[in-house]
Order: C-alpha cells, then sequence, then structure tokens
C-alpha cells in the first residue's frame, strides 16, 4: 500500500511538472508575441478559437471609419498605427489625441499613433485595415503595395464599386496584391459614431480562407462589437454597395414627404433587386437575407446617421447633387456606385428589359443623372405593370 502511494504521488508530481512546462511554454509564445507582433504567431493562436494576443494593426485612411476602428482596436489592447495623408492629422492625433477632421469628439487612446510614412506603419503590422473609399483606393493600393508584406492579413472596411472598372474591393486588392494574399472583407450595419461610441454592433467578415475570417473576427471583436464570419465573398460585397444606392432612393422618400408605407415598401423591393443582382454574380441569396445585405440597408435606410440617405432626403426637397456633393466633407459611395451598378447588372444580366427587373436601381441612377426628377421616378414605379412579387 505505501508503494502505491509514494507511485501515485511520484505521478502526480510529473504531471504537475509537465503541466508548469506547458504554462511556462505558453506564456513564452505570447510573451514573443507581444514583443514582436509577428503575424505568424498571431495566426497560430488564432486557430485555437482565442482572441490574438496584443498585435500591432495599421489602419489606412483617417476617416471616420477608419478612426472608430482605430478606438476599437485600441480599446482591446492593440497598438493601431494610422496612415493618413495629411500631417494636421498626424500631429493632432499624436499630440492632441483627436482626428481633428472625423469623430473629433473622441479622445483616441495612447495607442493610438498616426504616421504619414508607409513603412513606418505597416513594416511590422501584423494586420492591416484598409479604410480608404473605393474610388481612391486603387492609386493608394498601388503606392503603398511594395510596404505590404505577403504574410500579412488585410481587412477591407470599404464598400461600393469602383467607377469605370465594375471592381468590386475584394477585385482591387486581389490586382494590388496577388491572388494568393490573406485577405477579408467587412460589411454589415456599423455606423462609426456609434462604433465609437461603444453601442452594440453586429457586422459580418467574409473571406475564401476561412482561417482568415475567424483571425479577424477574433482580433475585432468585443462584448460590444460581434463578428459574423462568411465564405460569400461577392455576396458580402455587394449587399455593402448597393444598400447605399437603396439609402439614396429612402431619403429621397422621405424628402418628398411620402411617408412610412412608401418607405418600407421601396426599402423592401430594393433588397429584392439587390437578391437578383447577387444572385447573378454567383453569391448566396442567405447572405443578402442576413448583416451585410438587409441588415447594412435597414440600418442605411432608416438611420439618421446614414450619409447616403442624408443625400437622397435632400434631392427629394429640391437640391442639386452638385450643390449638395460641394456642401458634404464626406464620402457618400452611393452617388458614384448607383452609376456603376447599373453597367453591372447589364454585364451580369442579359434579360431582355432588364430595367423592368431593377427598377429601383436604374431609377436612382437615372435621377443622379438629372434624366428625371425624384418625384417623376415615384410616378414610374407606382405605375409599372403590375405582376408577381418575387
Amino acid at each position: 500500500g505505501k508503494m502505491r502511494r509514494l507511485a501515485r504521488i511520484r505521478l502526480t508530481l510529473g504531471a504537475t511538472k509537465l503541466w508548469m512546462a506547458a504554462l511556462a511554454f505558453l506564456a513564452a509564445q505570447a510573451a514573443a508575441v507581444r514583443q514582436s507582433g509577428s503575424s505568424r504567431h498571431l495566426r497560430a493562436l488564432a486557430t485555437t478559437g482565442q482572441p490574438a494576443p496584443q498585435a500591432k494593426v495599421a489602419i489606412l485612411g483617417g476617416g471616420s471609419f477608419g478612426t472608430c476602428m482605430a478606438l476599437l482596436l485600441a480599446r482591446k489592447g492593440h497598438r493601431v498605427d494610422m496612415l493618413v495623408r495629411s500631417e494636421e492629422v498626424c500631429t493632432s492625433i499624436n499630440t492632441d489625441r483627436v482626428n481633428p477632421r472625423h469623430l473629433s469628439e473622441f479622445t483616441l487612446p495612447d495607442a493610438v499613433h498616426a504616421t504619414t510614412d508607409p513603412e513606418a506603419a505597416l513594416g511590422d503590422a501584423a494586420y492591416i485595415c484598409h479604410a480608404v473609399p473605393v474610388q481612391f483606393s486603387r492609386a493608394v493600393l498601388g503606392e503603398l503595395a511594395p510596404h505590404i508584406r505577403p504574410e500579412v492579413p488585410i481587412l477591407s472596411l470599404s464598400k461600393g464599386i469602383e467607377t469605370g472598372t465594375l471592381c468590386l474591393m475584394c477585385d482591387l486588392l486581389r490586382e494590388a496584391v496577388g491572388e494568393e494574399h490573406p485577405m477579408a472583407f467587412l460589411s454589415g450595419p456599423a455606423f462609426a459614431r456609434e462604433i465609437a461610441m461603444e453601442q452594440a454592433t453586429a457586422v459580418v467578415i467574409a473571406s475564401h480562407q476561412t482561417r482568415v475570417a475567424r483571425e479577424f473576427a477574433d482580433l475585432c471583436s468585443s462584448d460590444v462589437f460581434r463578428c459574423w464570419q462568411s465564405s460569400d465573398v461577392v455576396g458580402v460585397e455587394i449587399g455593402g454597395a448597393v444598400k447605399n444606392v437603396i439609402a439614396i432612393a429612402a431619403g429621397m422618400c422621405e424628402g418628398l414627404g411620402l411617408g412610412t408605407n412608401a418607405m418600407a415598401a421601396l426599402v423592401t423591393r430594393g433588397c429584392s433587386e439587390t437578391r437578383r443582382l447577387a444572385l447573378a454574380m454567383g453569391a448566396s441569396p442567405t447572405t443578402i437575407s442576413g448583416l451585410s445585405g438587409v441588415g447594412d440597408t435597414f440600418g442605411t435606410c432608416f438611420g439618421p446617421l446614414s450619409r447616403n440617405r442624408k443625400v437622397g432626403v435632400r434631392l427629394g426637397k429640391g437640391e442639386s447633387l452638385e450643390d449638395i456633393i460641394a456642401s458634404s466633407n464626406e464620402v457618400a459611395e452611393g452617388v458614384a456606385t448607383s452609376l456603376s451598378v447599373v453597367e453591372l447588372i447589364r454585364k451580369n444580366d442579359r434579360s431582355y428589359r432588364v430595367d423592368l427587373k431593377f427598377p429601383i436601381l436604374f431609377g436612382v441612377s437615372e435621377i443622379l443623372q438629372g434624366q428625371r426628377t425624384p418625384r417623376e421616378g415615384l410616378l414610374d414605379l407606382m405605375t409599372m405593370p403590375l405582376r408577381i412579387e418575387d
């Protein structure tokens, strides 16, 4: 009996030593990650399903969404470098802890640093968040590509369709950094100001690489910011782009004083048009029913913070598009997207009278080009041929 007890004690001590060694190893690995910010270590830990430890994150762009993501990530303990063009903005962020042009009422944590030097921001970054408007992304990515290491994952926060090429952000990123580069795309009902205020928000992150989507979800998620994951990159991108056009239409409804019935009908039929385009491009209808489709559309059409909705309201009240754009200091992506989305529809749907399948998207484009007024567009919608709802 005594020998058995001694054997058990030895086994217990041996197991304890193994546990202590394992814990010491994990502690050393975590310390190495914190010290180096290596994306290789971060990805290895992300595959365990645990939140990534402190990382160096580079954010491209100093607009509203780039700033709110800097706040979000810094509050989680990550180090953030914002790559901006303006020396004034850079100095203000580093000295006064405030972005003077966007979300200036929020104090940025000490973990947020700004720079105008691409190498300083990107040279040792473990992750990159791209927050540059779509229409400027090609030029910016062309300049920065030599500084982006091939193993560093990129999360696109931009929504829209590039004018002329009809490229989505997934196309632009592939052309800039290569087909094999790890990348993901965030979309959903996420207003920058509400994220900065730490109000509950849910988004979806899509990637063809499941591991990359999970890694960014771990990086960004908190008790006020929930990240779902998807593999339907095209569906997530289409939902995030087209909702801005529908928001302009919804704003015009309000500007014309048409009431809740008209608004609800227009937004619902707009979602149907988004679904048709997504299906024509090989996306899943489930994605359009989710956060990046219906969710983002609802938030943008009914929420008071939407830039695109505000453009529509002012158009409905009789202002010209030129005056609206001239008086705004933020980009309403839906204006450029509305012109491109019609071309994208014609490219992917060869149906006869395709404009009858997408009357809202075609109508917004024609109004923005001055071919009809918002009230004429409404009358055309209400006098279309009667048919079965689809």
